[in-house]
């Protein structure tokens, strides 16, 4: 446990405090499914931008990638890089077509809807399959935020990890359940600028005077933790362990709720500001999140004995060594910011699978938007239930179960979304053989290992449903005239739409 304790308390209490009334506020502004989904897009380009953000890099910014940094040293970098260029293509190659294409097919609200009306699937099949898989993955990604904030109670006041595990979970149901997209998107700018500032603020505070020269440093120990092309045992680094890291950039075209703060951006001119906005934000929360690690190495092997039991707590260590307790409160709340920011945004996603893609198609056609809301709002609560249970073993590491579902979405959703973007001779057969076999692969690949199988498993599965959509499509006939023809007028829009 961390001392201070108390006072880390306080701060914390008055952090939720302030989350709770941002939801309380966006509750009084949710009217419709539109609203409580999409947030009536009316998103500007700086709580668009945090919030995808945000969003995107969950607890795993502050505990899983420096404890990455923390084992492996430079080679870290590999996988901030492929981050940072995912992100920069995302906003640039995606953003402002997919907002408005969603529009012009009917206002679609998810990915599923989205992809279902743009290929005129009657069947509903295609919506269907791609809420399963959001489902699957999403129950993964959220229980890796919900062991993040297990493992912030745990080592702050020394809570059994069970009982840590479920205050996090009900900090995040709570808010997220009555604001919904403006609750998430408006704590998300909130939480979001906290994280990039105690990323900033904390290897640059513990740098003491024993190691001001950290390259210098980290040479005397190991000369190892500073080569980009060998591991930490002097070993020359694989082309399929530099690919697998890069490839997580791979992951950001297929991830509903980044995709989703895009469609709910108000223009397609505060899209350009935006991404600006989220690039930085991004390059200097990565680079500080490295920092941090390289630092822990130091920090525990002076002041620890050199042994550290989970290297994702370190953050929270040189937190605590080197601020008042209640700045250190402030600061540990960035933690809780990085796993609600994310958790809400992944449970908001999953219900809106639920509620829009199963509930009101398969067996509520002509439900009002409010029981569509409110089975959204019970779908909130059954899916942090599922999500709890999975993370209930101590064991779990935050970065490998975000890896394992962010693989899982870039797979089945990246190339059938990028595709269908793009690609106007694209078919339903096409995006339905896409979004299985991406989806599919990365579950069979995940559980292989040796050889060729050691790849991340984004690579094979983004490679895989590529060439499904494409060759499926291209058997099948290709798009269907009134497709095309639509296909066409989206183009024109996105010189029309603001």
């Amino acid at each position: 446990m961390i001392e201070n304790s108390v006072a880390i308390s306080a701060t914390f209490i008055v952090y939720l405090v302030l989350m709770l009334g941002i939801g309380i506020y966006a509750y009084k502004r949710t009217s419709s499914s539109e609203d409580y989904f999409l947030g009536g897009r009316s998103l500007g380009p700086w709580p668009a931008a945090i919030s995808a953000g945000a969003s995107d890099m969950s607890g795993w910014l502050l505990l899983g990638l420096p404890g990455y940094a923390y084992a492996a040293g430079i080679e870290s970098l590999w996988l901030a890089a492929g981050l940072l260029a995912g992100t920069y293509l995302n906003w640039l190659i995606c953003a402002k077509r997919l907002r408005t294409y969603s529009i012009e097919v009917d206002n679609a609200l998810t990915i599923p809807e989205f992809l279902s009306r743009r290929f005129e699937d009657k069947s509903k099949l295609l919506q269907t399959i791609s809420a399963f898989f959001i489902l699957l993955f999403f129950l993964f990604y959220t229980s890796s935020g919900l062991v993040a904030g297990g493992k912030l109670f745990e080592t702050v006041f020394g809570l059994d990890y069970s009982t840590a595990v479920v205050v996090g979970t009900v900090c995040v149901v709570s808010y997220t359940l009555f604001g919904g997209f403006l609750a998430v998107s408006w704590t998300d700018l909130v939480q979001g600028l906290l994280m990039a500032a105690a990323l900033m603020i904390v290897p640059i505070a513990t740098m003491d005077v024993a190691f001001t020269d950290l390259p210098g440093a980290l040479e005397a120990k190991n000369p190892e933790l500073l080569t980009l092309w060998n591991d930490i045992n002097g070993e020359p680094l694989s082309a399929i362990a530099i690919i697998s890291l890069v490839a997580w950039g791979l992951g950001y075209f297929g991830q509903p709720h980044i995709l989703a703060r895009f469609q709910a951006t108000r223009t397609n001119k505060d899209i350009t500001t935006a991404r600006h906005i989220a690039v930085v934000w991004s390059a200097i929360s990565m680079v500080g999140a490295v920092l941090i690690g390289l630092v822990g190495i130091l920090y525990v092997d002076q002041h620890l004995g050199g042994e550290l039991a989970d290297g994702e707590t370190i953050f929270m260590y040189l937190v605590n060594a080197a601020f008042h307790p209640v700045i250190a409160g402030i600061l540990l709340a960035a933690i809780l910011a990085a796993v609600m920011s994310t958790a809400d945004s992944q449970l908001l996603v999953s219900s809106s699978a639920l509620a829009e893609d199963f509930y009101k198609q398969v067996f509520r056609p002509q439900a009002s938007t409010k029981e569509v809301v409110m089975v959204g709002r019970f779908a909130v609560v059954v899916l942090s239930v599922v999500a709890l249970a999975l993370a209930m073993n101590p064991e779990s590491s935050v970065l490998g179960l975000v890896s394992y579902a962010w693989a899982g979405f870039g797979a089945a959703f990246g190339p059938a979304l990028l595709l269908s973007l793009f690609w106007k001779d694209m078919n339903r057969n096409g995006a339905l053989a896409g979004v299985i076999i991406g989806g599919v692969t990365v579950v069979v690949w995940k559980q292989i290992s040796g050889g060729i199988f050691d790849i991340y498993e984004i690579v094979p599965g983004f490679i895989f449903a590529s060439v499904a959509i494409i060759s499926i499509s291209k058997m099948t006939g290709g798009a269907a005239d009134t497709v095309m023809q639509k296909f066409d007028d989206y183009e024109q829009s996105l010189k029309t739409l603001p």
